[in-house]
């Protein structure tokens, strides 16, 4: 016969009865605070009873008096809301009286045996809260929670239920499940499942990676042209990862963003060629040097008008008086100082106008409508292809010498090579004042050029003019036949174009570099070397500089081996103490990492954070292990050996751009714990919930 057990009664017992049990065994603090609870208890009553038992006195009679050995944090929360004056020191509080046994039992077994709640169903409680109607701020205030971690939750619930069934078994970790909310599709989250069930990686960001594969980051220049909210009108979506940083999430339809960027482009390039320009080149990217060979028209800047001049005037008033104001301050009051850049900026638009350039020079002209780095338009206006040239005039012949070659084309080609074999006859003294000729000429000439030869070598400064003079005319105008000086100055096309080499910063500095140049120069050519005598031997310096920087060719090619001038280009790398990464190179899965073997992968993260940093990666496949490294590089300054200043050996054969067959052992996969905790926290979860969701992955 199985004996029937009796539960302890339950009570009533008014709140001033009550006191707490040196016998409840939580002595740490751990979950929801005090203050929290009782916030919580006011908003919704007392959920749960407290656990007591009647005070023994001396004689071991009970009292009046009611023990609470389990239930202690309840009872804290009830007593700070009786000293709020929010609850009656004689409140009743429903009480559970046990008798028999032993306190400290009572206390442990509460606290043991409480089932604690699974995330998944923490998650779909507040789903279903939302769906009822709550808003999330109301959610979050509700459950003491930021409203970040009730978006975290909700966005854990929303994920595919097949997943959440996976999660729920323990199938996949925490971490695993929040790198599955990049993306709302369930269908292309529950193919990904299907690939990662197949893969040796299981880490979160591999997840991510898949989710994200062929969308376009919302930091692309392309979607900062059109918009975030351009695209969304149009019905596009937008990935986002609550859990990581993501710098605006991932924009998932393609297509949809270059169909926007080509119409947006195609209507700012109508704006243009409404100015009358021959031809308009329109795309998203220019190689670099897309130029190259092309002559560059001289706009005049556009006058400011009357009004723009006073409002100039009075920003840069404003400008000068903050400057005098705050020179001695150390550091600026914030607002003083946004003003500042709000000012420079102004400032900087009125020195930054648009150029006016002569109507019969546009019409054989064109422009170039691309989109700059940080998704601004950049119209390059006024370049001129060599078809498009007017032809060269020549200056007026003498009639003389006009008449002279019409007599020798008469008398013949054989005339004219006996003339030249013989000696130039002297005129004859009643010939009178005839011109010089042609042979004689060329004699006089010969002597006046080793004459300027030997003069020029002997004054280094205006040999350092005329030079500058010839190379000048070659890069900034299209006729570079006014020097005498046979100089030649070749700025290479690169044949490999590397995908963000216009976008780089040195391609960028070098732009502005030279259009600050074409600025200052005179638009005639004619007038170039009366402008360079004008200046003083720093600006010559300069602009020399630029001009000879513009055909440095280090570029190694195998089908043209210079080993000569390579190490040359370390000599001079020396020289100026180039440094790559200072100039804003690193390392990235398309420029680097992605095309070189694992072998080379490798030896760059060990190079870079040690051999246990590469080691952790090794088992990782080719695309995954240079996803990882570009992450371990960032910031390192790390460069490939032919972007070193130091380095001084070129090898014949070119480097190894695809990974070479390699058996490898596959190394089983352990499921890594590590920084589980962390995300745990992040989306507000207890110690107990946390242990229930680190599970391994396999």
């Amino acid at each position: 016969m199985v004996q029937k057990i009796t539960l302890a009664p339950s009570r009533d017992i008014p709140f001033n009865m009550l006191v707490l049990s040196q016998s409840n065994v939580r002595r740490v603090k751990a979950g929801v605070s005090v203050e929290e609870l009782a916030e919580d208890i006011a908003r919704r009553g007392l959920l749960q009873g407290l656990s007591v038992r009647a005070v023994i006195d001396e004689s071991g009679a009970e009292t009046s008096m009611y023990e609470i050995p389990a239930g202690g944090r309840r009872y804290r929360a009830l007593e700070l809301l009786v000293k709020q004056k929010r609850l009656a020191k004689t409140a009743p509080v429903p009480c559970v009286v046990r008798k028999g046994g032993i306190p400290e039992e009572d206390s442990l077994a509460e606290n043991v045996q409480r089932a604690p709640l699974h995330p998944l169903d923490q998650f779909r409680a507040f789903l279903a809260l939302k769906e009822k109607g709550q808003s999330e701020e109301e959610i979050a205030a509700a459950f003491f929670v930021s409203v970040n971690v009730v978006k975290q939750r909700l966005k854990l619930a929303s994920v595919s239920p097949r997943l959440l069934d996976v999660y729920a078994e323990d199938g996949m970790t925490l971490d695993q499940l929040m790198g599955f909310t990049v993306s709302g599709d369930h269908e292309r989250q529950e193919a990904v499942f299907e690939r990662l069930c197949q893969s040796y990686d299981k880490a979160p960001y591999v997840i991510r990676r898949m989710l994200t594969e062929g969308s376009v980051r919302a930091a692309d220049k392309r979607v900062q042209f059109i918009g975030i909210d351009a695209y969304v009108a149009a019905g596009g979506t937008v990935m986002r990862d609550l859990f990581q940083g993501d710098d605006g999430g991932w924009l998932q339809d393609v297509a949809l963003v270059d169909r926007l960027v080509a119409e947006k482009l195609k209507t700012e390039s109508e704006t243009v060629a409404a100015e009358g320009w021959k031809w308009i080149e329109v795309a998203p990217d220019f190689p670099y040097g897309h130029t190259f060979g092309l002559r560059q028209l001289r706009g005049e800047p556009v006058a400011l008008t009357a009004e723009e001049e006073a409002a100039r005037d009075a920003l840069q008033a404003e400008f000068d008086r903050l400057s005098e104001e705050y020179d001695s301050v150390e550091e600026l009051p914030e607002e003083v100082d946004e003003r500042f850049s709000e000012l420079e900026t102004a400032l900087a638009t009125f020195e930054e106008r648009p150029l006016a350039f002569d109507p019969p020079e546009i019409v054989r002209a064109g422009a170039f409508v691309s989109i700059a780095q940080g998704g601004t338009l950049r119209i390059e206006r006024g370049y001129v292809r060599p078809e498009d040239e007017l032809p060269v005039e020549e200056p007026e012949s003498d009639p003389s010498e006009v008449e002279r070659a019409m007599a020798a084309d008469v008398e013949g080609q054989d005339a004219v090579t006996a003339e030249a074999d013989e000696p130039d006859q002297e005129p004859e003294e009643d010939e009178g004042l005839t011109p010089i000729s042609d042979r004689l000429m060329s004699e006089l000439t010969a002597h006046r050029t080793l004459g300027l030869r030997q003069v020029l070598g002997e004054h280094p400064d205006v040999a350092f003019l005329a030079a500058l003079h010839a190379l000048a005319l070659k890069v900034f105008y299209h006729y570079g036949s006014d020097s005498c000086l046979e100089l030649e100055l070749k700025s290479v096309a690169f044949s490999n174009q590397a995908q963000d080499l216009n976008e780089s910063a040195a391609a960028e500095a070098i732009r502005v570099r030279h259009n600050g140049w074409v600025k200052r120069l005179p638009k005639e050519s004619a007038d170039l070397w009366d402008t360079l005598r004008g200046w003083d031997i720093d600006s010559r310096s300069e602009l020399f500089a630029h001009v000879v920087s513009l055909s440095v060719n280090a570029v190694h090619e195998s089908w043209n081996r210079r080993p000569r001038a390579l190490a040359h280009a370390d000599r001079l790398a020396r020289a100026v103490n180039l440094d790559m990464a200072a100039m804003g190179w690193a390392p990235t899965v398309d420029n680097f990492l992605g095309r070189v073997t694992k072998a080379r992968i490798l030896q760059a993260v060990a190079e870079a954070k040690g051999q246990r940093s590469a080691d952790r990666i090794e088992h990782l496949k080719k695309g995954d292990m240079a996803s990882e490294a570009e992450t371990l590089l960032a910031g390192t300054g790390w460069l490939p050996e032919p972007l070193r200043t130091d380095w001084s050996q070129h090898t014949t054969e070119p480097m190894q751009t695809e990974d070479a067959p390699t058996s490898e052992s596959v190394i089983e996969e352990t499921a890594e714990t590590d920084g589980e905790t962390a995300l745990v926290e992040e989306v507000g979860l207890s110690d107990t919930d946390e242990a229930s969701s680190s599970v391994a992955t396999e």
